[in-house]
């Protein structure tokens, strides 16, 4: 994902007036990337990348995401904290929480996950003090990011734009409903998987599906013949659902 030369040629011909900056330490811990596609955007996509990667991952995902008759829409890619992670031999590297071992459903990091919440909550909540409307906010990751976009959304206290979920799976699946918030029971979500993921596994991501629907929400799972990775299809279908629900 380092396509860096086509998004310098996108911002010069589609949006010429574009910010892009980096931002350092948004509280309590976190460090950002941020693309602005217009001045002062009224929208917001809070993007959490895969274990091991950091917050300049998936910023060339944006020139093939936005389109120009979309607001202006602030993408903002934070790193996740160091730490060790057991599945690795205990390496110290990027994660929002630690694995245990290969099958990634087993023993999940509780307090782990807990504390990456109470961060991505802080960048949220730094949005919003920016202008942007909670309903306006988007969560959205890939891999373990996408694990922690469906594990804070459901429990945010106030209704969110949406949910953009790239090969993941619902982590502590068994206590969300017990710990979601009514906030968001209405928040729409988008799931994609790779039918031959070989990390998170499809059926994983499958199931997870299943039990949120089962719980009333709406989301919309859809597969791509693909490994642990994104596909131009897979984006060009995240494009729509967002920009279907931007404008809103």
């Amino acid at each position: 994902m380092r396509r860096i030369k086509q998004w310098v040629v996108f911002m010069l011909r589609v949006y010429s007036v574009g910010i892009y900056s980096l931002e350092a330490k948004v509280p309590p811990m976190l460090e950002t990337v941020v693309i602005e596609s217009k001045p002062a955007p009224r929208r917001a996509v809070i993007w959490m990348h895969g274990l091991g990667a950091d917050a300049h991952d998936f910023e060339p995902i944006v020139p093939e995401l936005l389109r120009a008759n979309w607001p202006g829409v602030r993408f903002v890619f934070p790193n996740a904290p160091m730490r060790p992670v057991t599945v690795n031999s205990g390496y110290v590297m990027r994660a929002w929480y630690d694995i245990a071992g290969n099958d990634i459903a087993a023993r999940q990091d509780e307090p782990g996950l807990k504390a990456s919440r109470t961060a991505i909550e802080a960048l949220i909540g730094a949005q919003v003090k920016l202008g942007v409307e909670s309903e306006h906010i988007y969560l959205a990751g890939f891999s373990q990011g996408a694990a922690m976009s469906l594990y804070v959304a459901l429990r945010h206290a106030t209704a969110l734009g949406g949910v953009i979920a790239l090969s993941g799976y619902l982590p502590l699946g068994a206590q969300t409903a017990s710990e979601a918030h009514d906030a968001n029971l209405k928040t729409p979500i988008f799931m994609g998987h790779g039918t031959q993921d070989q990390v998170v596994p499809e059926a994983l991501g499958r199931r997870s599906a299943d039990a949120l629907k089962g719980w009333g929400y709406e989301v919309d799972y859809r597969t791509y013949p693909m490994a642990h990775s994104v596909s131009p299809q897979e984006i060009a279908d995240v494009s729509a659902w967002l920009g279907a629900r931007l404008s809103r």
